[in-house]
């Protein structure tokens, strides 16, 4: 199995200049010399193989040699709106929800949660982003938005997805929840002390439902992969591609 490079621009000619933090971890990390076969992906959903043709110190050259169709998304689009937590933990739920087939994720402003404001911790996220679709072989890139207010989600959120909420008194969990047919699913997790109820009685009001993930209390980034991965495995075995 050739390495996976992701490349910001759309691949649409025979060959592809390949630079910045991808050269250098093809160049002097992977050691890549001419003649290696590599993997590259646009966020296009497709994937392409090529073959290094040139290198120099800080870029490399790759000849495409096939364009392959390759989708490894849920058949609906899933979106996880959590109040993020701090430092590693926020790096591994972006991470997890990349594996799981999240399609969206949205950094949440709550109650009692701190809001993230620098631009600069976003691009991060989504460098980790890259990461993890380099490795678990997703073909399109999560999206993360910038932090978005609870109120403004129940106001965006299509009437017509599922939109779920957390809630550690509902009776319901995830899977009893789902539908059989596929719907795009939105899920939104609170900070560690909880929505507020205000802001669960707002939820309900504009159509969200409830659920529970067990007795336990669960951190942010635990009860957010939870609840994607009960989606995930619900409807991961159909073969669609939302995008």
């Amino acid at each position: 199995m050739s390495h996976r490079f992701f490349l910001d621009a759309p691949i649409t000619s025979e060959t592809v200049e390949i630079d910045g933090a991808e050269a250098h971890h093809l160049l002097h990390v992977m050691r890549a010399k001419v003649g290696d076969s590599v993997t590259l992906f646009d966020d296009s959903g497709a994937q392409f193989a090529a073959e290094i043709i040139a290198v120099s110190r800080k870029s490399a050259t790759a000849k495409v040699l096939e364009r392959q169709e390759v989708s490894r998304e849920l058949p609906i689009t899933l979106t996880i709106a959590a109040a993020l937590p701090k430092g590693d933990r926020q790096r591994w739920l972006v991470e997890k929800c990349v594996e799981l087939g999240v399609t969206d994720l949205v950094p949440l402003e709550t109650e009692r949660s701190v809001s993230l404001k620098k631009e600069k911790s976003l691009d991060k996220l989504r460098g980790y982003v890259i990461d993890a679709s380099k490795q678990c072989e997703r073909n399109r890139l999560m999206r993360i938005v910038d932090s978005t207010s609870l109120a403004a989600l129940y106001e965006a959120a299509p009437a017509d997805a599922l939109r779920l909420i957390a809630d550690p008194v509902a009776t319901l969990g995830v899977s009893e929840i789902l539908p059989s047919e596929p719907t795009n699913v939105i899920i939104a997790v609170g900070p560690e002390g909880g929505f507020s109820p205000a802001e669960y009685e707002t939820a309900i009001a504009a159509g969200w439902r409830g659920f529970r993930l067990g007795k336990r209390i669960l951190r942010i980034e635990t009860a957010a992969l939870a609840a994607a991965a009960a989606v995930a495995a619900a409807y991961d075995r159909l073969d669609a591609d939302p995008a």
